[in-house]
């Protein structure tokens, strides 16, 4: 049972409207999604609605993450998972192992990323921007064997974005977590989980 009671969408304050619109700047592109199904994160949503104005400014900075970032939209996957892999946030992985099927990422490359960044298959970028993750999620810095990877291959604005991205799924894990907020049913209904969460 969640900590703090998630608000059904019915008794959402206008503010949280608002806040909602954000997500999607007006010069955002169309997404053009793949998956069937998508989760709407309701009780995520529910339990910001009683502080509209942290959700406001929360998915004012998210929208930027999810529609207007320079890295690509499977980077931006890549990186969701890895966060909510290391940091145990069962929500936070269920939802992002469905939506990683509109970045084209398969259920296979799903399974990898609980592997790490050494695992097979991973291109020398994509193993370096998972081994950021876990440099950033241990020790919030990046090596400089990751470093110099990813700056042999990234722009300073996309540097920027995955350090930026990291710390707003870790922002979002962490409420998950210390709120333990109850899985959506379009979530529970899932088969999902990846043994090892959290290592």
């Amino acid at each position: 049972m969640s900590r703090i009671r998630s608000l059904p969408p019915r008794e959402w304050p206008p503010t949280m409207r608002q806040a909602m619109a954000v997500l999607r700047p007006p010069d955002a592109p169309v997404p053009q999604f793949r998956t069937e199904g998508r989760p709407k994160a309701l009780n995520l949503l529910g339990v910001l609605a009683q502080h509209p104005d942290l959700a406001l400014a929360f998915h004012t900075f998210n929208g930027h993450v999810l529609s207007g970032s320079t890295l690509t939209e499977r980077q931006r996957e890549l990186i969701v998972l890895r966060v909510a892999h290391r940091r145990g946030a069962e929500y936070e992985w269920r939802q992002h192992a469905i939506l990683a099927g509109d970045a084209g990422i398969d259920e296979t490359e799903v399974a990898r990323v609980a592997e790490g960044p050494h695992a097979p298959g991973w291109s020398e970028l994509e193993g370096a921007i998972l081994a950021a993750v876990d440099d950033l999620v241990g020790e919030a810095t990046i090596a400089e064997e990751t470093w110099a990877v990813l700056a042999g291959h990234l722009s300073t604005q996309q540097l920027l974005d995955l350090v930026f991205t990291v710390g707003a799924y870790e922002v979002v894990a962490m409420m998950l977590r210390a709120f333990e907020v109850d899985l959506d049913e379009d979530l529970a209904g899932t088969d999902r989980t990846v043994g090892g969460l959290g290592q």
